[in-house]
């Protein structure tokens, strides 16, 4: 008998598990001894923030590393040809969404290992609720470049194939870039370009805005400033 991987989500923020985690979700990430995950500092918060019945100290946490050889990814699942269940756990959200992970599950199937997710937070995918455009159609870009110039021309990019396909196009910025990246959208986008904003999802302080470019011209971007968020444009 194998074990399974389960897929736990972790925390936007440092919320009680219980605002945002299903119970079966809590109980089961509680019960495992093993884990896999993309930061052990941070994974170690969110497992204590868990209560767990263990102390932390006793359990197998290994950091999966950016770009994991084939030898690191079969040591990682060796647990699980064992008999015993794994976590895997990013710093925030889902793993393999828009987070390290997909090598790993990707092995586990390959190996007929069985893999489960559970329920839990994705900005992705919260940001996209709350912006009211097409989630029929949408496609997610991590983030843009840092370059003004490189920068402009993919929000260009994105908001001709927003316009061709009728998707929603989401991407994410490193919070201390939040307001190079508004004002961004606000010069370079057409005025009627619909963007909305979701900053610190799940958090007392979430914020959700949606205007079009040519109003977040007047719209304060310091609000946002060093806040994590998500960005959803629709032509």
């Amino acid at each position: 008998m194998t074990g399974t991987l389960y897929l736990v989500p972790n925390l936007l923020g440092a919320v009680p598990p219980g605002n945002v985690l299903p119970q079966r979700t809590i109980d089961t990430a509680r019960a495992l001894t093993h884990w896999v995950v993309e930061t052990p500092k941070a994974a170690r918060a969110f497992i204590k923030s868990l209560d767990p019945p263990q102390p932390i100290a006793t359990l197998s946490i290994h950091e999966l590393g950016a770009v994991p050889t084939a030898d690191q990814v079969a040591a990682l699942l060796s647990p699980l040809r064992a008999g015993t269940d794994v976590g895997l756990v990013s710093d925030a959200g889902c793993p393999g969404v828009a987070d390290p992970g997909a090598t790993l599950v990707a092995a586990a199937h390959t190996a007929g290992l069985r893999v489960i997710p559970l329920v839990g937070p994705s900005a992705v995918l919260l940001a996209l609720m709350a912006s009211g455009m097409n989630g029929q159609g949408f496609a997610f870009h991590g983030y843009l470049p840092v370059k003004a110039d490189e920068r402009a021309a993919a929000l260009r990019r994105l908001e001709a194939e927003s316009r061709a396909r009728g998707q929603a196009q989401l991407f994410i910025e490193t919070p201390y870039r939040n307001e190079a990246m508004l004002g961004a959208i606000a010069t370079t986008l057409m005025p009627g370009t619909q963007v909305c904003i979701a900053a610190d999802l799940t958090l007392p302080s979430e914020t959700i805005e949606r205007r079009s470019a040519g109003q977040w011209k007047k719209r304060d971007h310091t609000h946002f400033a060093k806040r994590p968020a998500m960005f959803v444009l629709q032509a």
